[in-house]
């Protein structure tokens, strides 16, 4: 059977081009909806060099494509992220190319509360499990900061509060960073605020804060989402300068609360935390002072009764120090008597021992004795081993001449130092016309000046001794007629 439609009934259909028919079907679409707020899970982001943005909003059932211009970037409300369950504002309209419907979004808004703390704690978790918030990062806050940071609004209340405050208890210098501390932009402005801080030098022409205080009055959860930004908490957890949060009030909680050194439930109590009152240092100060001084006393005291302890076991020092004088007084006299006569005593056993030491004559005329009996002895010892070697056969091929050469190397040795001793001797120098002087206690006298007047004198020549008397004359000599004469000992 056929099935084609009669001519005249298709006659009556209108006919399209595509195009045609893609511009009805768009406005009608526009024109049905126009501006529209729509609900559902971003899925599919996508951001191209050109600025443009293209993601999906999706539920449990459809899914409708979406695109965000480059020129509404800057004015969405919040940053776009994959997972976030938002209501987007927009207009619907197609895309012919494709045969598309989608959303031009304009406006983005987290949708309620429950998605924007299901972002937060992930987020939270995330940098949890990276150790920004970890308890050894916190450092200590400055006792008594010179300068004061303050990243927060120029145009709250806030910064009243804390310029308030801080002049009441103990007035610093405060350097104030304005920023937006809400809406499109306000995460980037507080992250660059508290990089900026850090990032001054130390002696610059703007002072380097020593605490930073980011604060911020109450509001609604989506009024504090800047503070729960990534970046925003990542600069707090990079600042070099210790750093206070004051976000919101006191049942407010943010992610920079977290990575902070010090939470303040608001900013008032942060310009408390950062600086202390000067009644109370001044307090504190006098109450340490009071306390110093009574320490300082009872150990002053304390070291008092030692030391009268101690005086009264120490001995009487005048009475020693009198005592060991008088026999030092009493040493040196008897060590002045002593030593004359130790010498005298020295002296008289010396003039015992000296009769008995033997003459150098006796000395000499025993070694020649010795000698002379030694060289007979070697002489009688030579024919002896001259006989015996006529006599042994076997031994007439040796010669006796290596023998008779040590003799004679023996014997020239042996005069050579009878030669040396007999130098030596005084006796020699006596035989050559000189004389040994000696007192009358047999003392020998080297000089005429140790010569006494009238004195008894023994003069010793090379055949005797004879007496002699000094005349007392005083002795006279000059150099050019008399030649000096050395000791003879």
């Amino acid at each position: 059977m056929d099935s084609t439609p009669p001519r005249a009934a298709t006659a009556n259909i209108p006919e399209f081009a595509v195009s045609e028919l893609a511009g009805a079907i768009r406005r009608t679409l526009e024109g049905a909806f126009g501006r529209v707020r729509v609900r559902g899970e971003i899925t599919e982001l996508r951001r191209y060099p050109s600025g443009h943005i293209y993601l999906a909003l999706k539920d449990e059932n459809a899914k409708l494509k979406g695109v965000i211009w480059k020129g509404t970037v800057a004015r969405l409300g919040l940053k776009p992220e994959e997972g976030v369950e938002v209501i987007a504002t927009g207009k619907i309209t197609t895309y012919g190319d494709r045969s598309e419907y989608q959303l031009v979004i304009d406006r983005l808004e987290y949708a309620g509360a429950g998605a924007l703390l299901a972002r937060i704690e992930t987020l939270r978790l995330k940098l949890l499990e990276e150790g920004l918030f970890a308890p050894e990062r916190k450092r200590r806050l400055p006792l008594l900061p010179r300068v004061i940071g303050v990243v927060t609004s120029e145009r709250g209340a806030v910064i009243q509060d804390i310029r308030t405050t801080i002049a009441r208890r103990f007035p610093r210098r405060l350097i104030l960073w304005p920023v937006a501390v809400q809406g499109a932009g306000a995460a980037e402005q507080i992250a660059a605020a508290i990089r900026g801080f850090g990032a001054l030098p130390a002696g610059g022409a703007v002072p380097r804060p020593d605490v930073i205080i980011v604060a911020r009055g109450g509001g609604s959860l989506e009024d504090l989402m800047a503070f729960n930004e990534e970046i925003v908490v990542r600069a707090a957890a990079e600042s070099p300068i210790p750093l206070i949060s004051a976000v919101g009030h006191e049942t407010d909680t943010t992610l920079i609360d977290f990575a902070s050194d010090r939470r303040a439930p608001t900013p008032t109590a942060a310009a408390e935390i950062a600086i202390p009152a000067r009644a109370d240092l001044l307090a504190d100060l006098a109450q340490r002072q009071a306390r110093l001084l009574q320490l300082g006393r009872a150990i002053t005291e304390r070291a008092r009764r030692r030391l009268m302890m101690a005086e009264r076991g120490l001995p009487d020092l005048p009475n020693i120090l009198g005592a060991l004088r008088q026999r030092l007084e009493d040493r040196g006299e008897r060590l002045g008597i002593a030593m004359p006569a130790l010498l005298e005593r020295r002296r008289a056993a010396l003039g015992r021992i000296a009769p008995k030491l033997p003459h150098p004559r006796e000395q000499i005329a025993a070694r020649r004795a010795a000698l002379a009996m030694l060289a007979a002895r070697a002489e009688t010892a030579w024919h002896r081993a001259q006989a015996r070697r006529k006599a042994a056969a076997p031994l007439a091929r040796f010669s006796a001449t290596p023998v008779q050469a040590l003799l004679r190397e023996k014997r020239v040795r042996l005069e050579g130092l009878a030669a040396r001793l007999g130098s030596v001797s005084y006796q020699a120098v006596l035989a050559r016309g000189f004389a040994l002087v000696q007192d009358a206690e047999g003392a020998p006298l080297t000089t005429a000046a140790a010569v006494p007047p009238g004195g008894h004198l023994t003069l010793t020549f090379a055949d005797g001794q004879i007496g002699a008397t000094a005349d007392g004359a005083k002795p006279t000599r000059r150099k050019r007629d008399m030649p000096s004469q050395g000791a003879l000992l």
